[in-house]
């Protein structure tokens, strides 16, 4: 076997590796004693077929395409082993030809990451306000939830709920007959299709109304595009919204003692909200800052990776996962692939960060010991309640636990990072 290795752009090597003829004859044996006793060939037992005939019945190339199957494999370790070549992923093989059976891999290698000055880095935390105009409009947010509806004798107006029959018709076929359906007059609302609400707007408790609307030409979905509906209303019910007055009684319904503490309430979880995003943002900027002065090379099958668990997040929001996902991406003529490749300059980002970041706990000996681990596991289950046993159970299995340990790292190191950007880490 004759092997050569050449470093390539991206974290990734080039192995060329020709097998001699003896090294394939070999496992063009062990193909034939493999193959020998599953087919049957017509006039012989099963094992006892002769090779020249068994070639013959399944054809050279079927042989050759067995015997490939282990070949390969087991020389691309032995090249591997015998280059000193450290794989962080399945690499991608192309056979060049077959007599004598030479193979190309690309063979995904450690990143490799040059850190700039990153102890330089200074960013200002920003100050957390909440004005009085969001916590009056937390404050009506709450009104609206505790809204109670009213029947009303009067036209129905936007805001308005109401309860009515309906029938419709789209090119010749009818749609389902609902009645008693709740419909909340929101203006301009999509649903069931533009214009619908505009429609409805001023009948009355007992009237009827026929219209017909149209999908706009160039709808977002195209086999709706264009479409026309005829529909047929009747009003049983108005109702409108009767919002609570903001008072201490209001409060006291909430399980607040006065409308005081309850200003105070939304004012602590506004301002806690506020404090999480404001964090978020500087922890973006200072690892970017970190970014843009390092130099990144990593292989493009870390990219992928982070483009699967993307993906599967996705689909965790629908009942049939990945299958649900792809369906919602045909409802809105998009392909998968076509997708994916929207992902991709997320997926890179991530993948950028998480390195340079994984490189500054390198270099700051940042570290978890065992107790952490444990400790954040029985946080977690803390929180589960019911479930706390069998959080512990999975979360202290081998792969969870480094899972965690790299979780906590991470953590541990953008907080030293936050240190350093403000200008207050201890060299």
């Amino acid at each position: 076997m004759k092997v050569s290795a050449e470093q390539i752009e991206n974290s990734q090597v080039s192995l060329n590796v020709e097998m001699e003829v003896g090294e394939v004859d070999e496992y063009l044996d062990k193909a034939y004693n493999h193959l020998v006793g599953r087919v049957k060939v017509p006039g012989f037992r099963k094992g006892k077929t002769p090779r020249p005939i068994l070639e013959r019945h399944i054809g050279k190339d079927a042989l050759l395409q067995e015997a490939l199957d282990h070949l390969i494999p087991d020389a691309y370790q032995k090249a591997l082993s015998e280059q000193k070549i450290e794989p962080i992923s399945r690499p991608e093989i192309h056979i060049v030809q077959t007599e004598p059976v030479i193979f190309k891999a690309i063979v995904p290698v450690w990143p490799t990451i040059k850190l700039g000055d990153y102890k330089g880095i200074r960013v200002e935390s920003k100050l957390v306000e909440v004005s009085e105009k969001e916590v009056e409009a937390a404050l009506e947010q709450l009104r609206l939830q505790y809204a109670t509806l009213v029947p009303v004798d009067r036209p129905a107006k936007m805001g308005d709920a109401l309860t009515m029959d309906i029938e419709g018709e789209s090119e010749g076929k009818l749609l389902p007959i609902r009645k008693d359906l709740v419909y909340e007059l929101v203006k301009d609302s999509p649903l069931p299709l533009p214009g619908f609400t505009d429609k409805l707007e001023g009948l009355v408790k007992g009237e009827k109304r026929s219209f017909e609307l149209s999908y706009p030409a160039d709808y977002k979905i195209p086999e709706l595009a264009g479409k026309d509906y005829t529909f047929k209303v009747k009003v049983n019910e108005i109702k409108e919204q009767k919002l609570p007055d903001v008072d201490d009684e209001f409060a006291k319904a909430i399980g607040i003692d006065d409308l005081a503490k309850l200003r105070e309430q939304i004012l602590s979880r506004l301002k806690t909200k506020a404090e999480e995003i404001a964090q978020t943002e500087l922890e973006q900027k200072i690892i970017d800052a970190a970014v843009e002065l390092s130099e990144v090379e990593y292989p493009p099958i870390l990219t992928e990776n982070e483009i699967d668990r993307l993906v599967n997040d996705e689909s965790r929001g629908f009942n049939d996962g990945i299958k649900g996902l792809e369906k919602y991406l045909q409802s809105v003529n998009k392909t998968m692939e076509a997708h994916r490749e929207e992902l991709r300059p997320v997926a890179s980002r991530r993948v950028v960060r998480s390195l340079v970041l994984e490189k500054i706990a390198e270099e700051e000996k940042i570290e978890v010991n065992t107790s952490e681990i444990d400790e954040e596991i029985e946080k977690m289950a803390k929180d589960a309640d019911k479930e706390s046993e069998e959080i512990r159970r999975l979360f202290n299995l081998p792969q969870a636990r480094e899972s965690i340990k790299q979780f906590l790292i991470s953590r541990k190191t953008m907080e030293h990072l936050k240190q350093i950007a403000s200008g207050s880490a201890e060299e």
